[in-house]
């Protein structure tokens, strides 16, 4: 089935319009050492922006013919791009979200590359070079903001929501703009746009004309989540990993939508380190919300929190049922706090270098068959040790799911297989199971294949 694809070339605006001949040569250079698969497919995904794919592979497989290449020339570089997907477009012209955010592709690509994962000054095997890293790629994109007071409120859902919890987010979100309070997301659709798009009224009718909906995301979901083209500042970070730490480094206070394994892995992330002895005096507000039809979920999630991490886990979060204002007054007094607490102790408001951040954390995990079996899912480990590897097993599910060499992988080698003790794999596998039945795991109308067995 042929989709209809549009041929355009585009110049930078305020980013990038120098690049050196090096840059340019690192980008075109198709070969295994070079960038431009990686940057062609979060290309891709930008240009997809409200389509209803959640299909990593199958948006590469869709738009096969799609090609973009630098040109370079003296006063600095266009874009050609071939094959574009035509929903990019208004009228023949590439709506003007969608172009920054290209650009933010490209910058994030190069700079990446060149500055950070080459760069022999960051050492990827300590805490602090890969926190530095993170700091390093933030900086760069322009969201650290020095003279701002804290205000950023990161927003994490599910993807593939039914419409009363996108309903339900945007009104948070909107609650929450009508507050001054500025969203961060992982900038995709559903409870990641729902917010966002909430703000945008909130603001407006504040009159304020900065309102910042920042989106960070990385190669591997960009894809399955493009970029909603409410988001004016995006980010595209090397990894799962660094993009959860820029979420909790950046943001000042955490609120959680209904979701499936992403928002899962979300949450045991950040309880993973606010369970960690040194962040025990650390202010972070963190709620978790939805509808009255969500109620369920939140039910389940706050078992098997019980259930694996503990009642000490329990008292990090809050649990908020069909009350947005209530939502926004606690995060707009939560933040209050972090204010205080970062002032009394001259700490940056834009970037919390505070917070202990585990190694077991930071580290890319693939998520391969043998990975994913041989994870230590047991009791008798210290409780933010637990945390870190039951996430690492709901980021392979996310990989079986939508991301474009996992779905290849399980269609290769079959299910993931997740092992582990009984106390811990039983709430995992009732998890897991309600969410398939509530269609948390595709997009409506999609039917879900597991990607994972769990055994007890």
């Amino acid at each position: 089935m042929e989709h209809d694809v549009v041929d355009t070339l585009i110049s930078p605006e305020g980013q990038l319009e120098v690049l050196s001949k090096a840059e340019v040569n690192k980008l075109l250079d198709t070969s295994q050492g070079g960038l431009y698969n990686i940057f062609r497919n979060c290309a891709l995904a930008v240009l997809n922006c409200g389509s209803t794919i959640d299909d990593g592979k199958e948006l590469l497989e869709r738009y096969k013919s799609f090609e973009i290449s630098i040109v370079q020339r003296e006063r600095g570089i266009k874009l050609d791009i071939k094959g574009a997907p035509a929903i990019a477009f208004v009228d023949g012209k590439m709506i003007k979200g969608i172009h920054e955010h290209l650009f933010a592709v490209l910058r994030d690509i190069v700079f990446v590359s060149n500055e950070v994962t080459d760069n022999p000054k960051f050492d990827m095997d300590s805490t602090e070079g890969i926190t530095d890293s993170v700091f390093h790629i933030l900086r760069n994109a322009g969201v650290l903001k020095p003279m701002l007071n804290p205000n950023l409120v990161v927003c994490w859902g599910g993807h593939s929501i039914n419409r009363a919890e996108y309903n339900y987010s945007k009104e948070v979100g909107y609650q929450m703009g009508l507050r001054d309070l500025d969203i961060c997301t992982g900038c995709g659709p559903g409870a990641m746009k729902g917010p966002m798009k909430g703000a945008t009224i909130g603001h407006a009718k504040q009159r304020l004309h900065k309102g910042r909906y920042l989106g960070i995301s990385e190669p591997g979901i960009i894809a399955a989540e493009s970029p909603n083209p409410i988001v004016n500042e995006l980010v595209i970070m090397p990894d799962i990993e660094k993009r959860l730490e820029a979420f909790v480094r950046s943001g000042h206070g955490i609120v959680v939508f209904p979701g499936g394994a992403g928002t899962a892995e979300e949450i045991l992330y950040i309880l993973g380190i606010l369970l960690h002895p040194d962040n025990a005096d650390i202010p972070f507000p963190l709620v978790f919300t939805g509808p009255e039809t969500s109620r369920e979920y939140f039910v389940q999630i706050n078992q098997f929190i019980h259930d694996t991490l503990g009642p000490e886990a329990q008292q990090r979060y809050k649990i908020i049922i069909d009350d947005p204002e209530l939502v926004a007054r606690e995060m707009q007094a939560g933040i209050k706090q972090v204010r205080e607490f970062r002032k009394s102790r001259s700490d940056a408001y834009y970037f919390n270098w505070g917070l202990k951040i585990d190694q077991e954390f930071q580290h890319p995990f693939a998520p391969t068959h043998e990975n994913m079996r041989n994870l230590s899912l047991h009791k008798n480990q210290e409780v933010h040790l637990l945390a870190a590897n039951l996430r690492r097993a709901f980021s392979g599910v996310v990989a079986g799911n939508v991301k474009d060499e996992g779905i290849r992988a399980i269609e290769k080698f079959g299910h993931f297989e997740i092992h582990g003790d009984k106390e811990i794999m039983g709430p995992m596998d009732e998890l897991l199971a309600s969410f398939v039945a509530q269609h948390r795991m595709k997009l409506a109308g999609k039917q879900y294949t597991p990607c994972y067995r769990v055994i007890q």
